[in-house]
């Protein structure tokens, strides 16, 4: 995936590509997942490491028929799963596939979304205020123009991380309705007084905190990496890219917490008297950021940030456990 409202028309290059690569260690004859598969650059490279499947989740589906080229060429070694990453243990037991080696997620909307004016995520080019990644549901047309102010503003200021958030929310009341990309970004731009010479728009930060809130993304991450550790084997691994700090601090907590990396406790805060469950993961390397070679070609991986774990022989925790 990208970050939000990159540069149009650039190249849908998969971000981190050799280190998650790397990570997972593709070999002949595993089974792989790729529960964002977008344009497909991740499937198709765990595919020429010699991985024998790779089932390729995605919810839209746009980027599912445009993969059904790469599934035609892969002499059966790809499949397609119309699903989100989230559903994907019972997808994968539908197909008869009980645990998998190795699990990728590639976190946000994808280029080919992002790029795609008449999909509404991006203000770089004006379209209709959509952002559904499924093409189904609520869009951010509807959720603006009818939502209540406080709801909007609550939105913005949680997943945009916005400290004007209530001011946006006023102006886009006061707009309604709205219908384009373009007018939304004018609003927001207005609400906040922005000129054309600051260097960030704050437009970036309203879009994300509604696309993240239509597509649910931040519970799909949580439920994408249980539905992980479900299916892993032992010693499978885990690769996971994220483009904000929402999305990293998810996968962060996930990855400590199912580790037994945990707090010790201390005058101020206790030390949990529960017992935790067995770690279910360790980590296998530190947090991966692009370099300077890749940042030069590929700007879209400035924010990326890959985490890499591998599944121990414990079992998979029950929802909710904690230590």
């Amino acid at each position: 995936m990208t970050p939000p409202n990159s540069p149009a028309g650039a190249p849908h290059v998969p971000v981190l590509l050799a280190e998650v690569i790397a990570g997972l260690a593709p070999s002949a004859g595993e089974t792989h997942v790729d529960g964002t598969f977008g344009a497909g650059g991740y499937t198709r490279a765990i595919i020429e490491k010699g991985a024998a499947r790779v089932y390729a989740f995605d919810r839209d589906p746009q980027a599912i028929e445009e993969g059904e080229a790469l599934a035609a060429s892969s002499g059966g070694r790809l499949t397609l799963v119309p699903e989100r990453f989230s559903r994907m243990r019972q997808a994968l037991a539908d197909r008869g596939v009980d645990t998998v080696d190795g699990v990728t997620l590639d976190i946000g909307v994808s280029s080919m979304q992002l790029d795609r004016a008449e999909r509404g995520f991006s203000f770089q080019a004006d379209g209709p205020l959509d952002m559904r990644m499924a093409s189904e549901g609520e869009s951010a047309a509807d959720f603006l123009n009818h939502a209540a102010e406080e709801d909007i503003a609550n939105v913005i200021y949680r997943y945009g991380e916005e400290p004007k958030s209530r001011r946006i929310a006023r102006a886009i009341v006061a707009a309604r309705p709205l219908t384009r990309t373009g007018e939304l970004a004018e609003v927001v731009r207005k609400a906040v007084g922005w000129k054309p010479h600051m260097k960030k728009d704050p437009a970036t930060r309203t879009f994300q905190a509604i696309r993240i809130h239509l597509n649910e993304e931040l519970q799909e991450l949580e439920g994408g990496l249980e539905a992980a550790e479900q299916v892993l084997a032992p010693g499978g691994r885990l690769a996971v890219v994220t483009f904000h700090s929402l999305e990293d601090r998810v996968v962060k907590r996930f990855l400590k917490e199912r580790s037994g990396d945990v707090p010790a406790g201390s005058r101020h805060l206790p030390a949990q008297t529960s017992r935790a469950p067995a770690p279910s993961f360790e980590a296998v390397a530190k947090p991966v950021r692009a370099g300077e070679h890749e940042l030069s070609t590929n700007p879209r991986a400035r924010s990326a940030t890959l985490r890499v774990a591998r599944r121990t022989s414990a079992s998979a925790w029950k929802e909710g456990a904690s230590a």
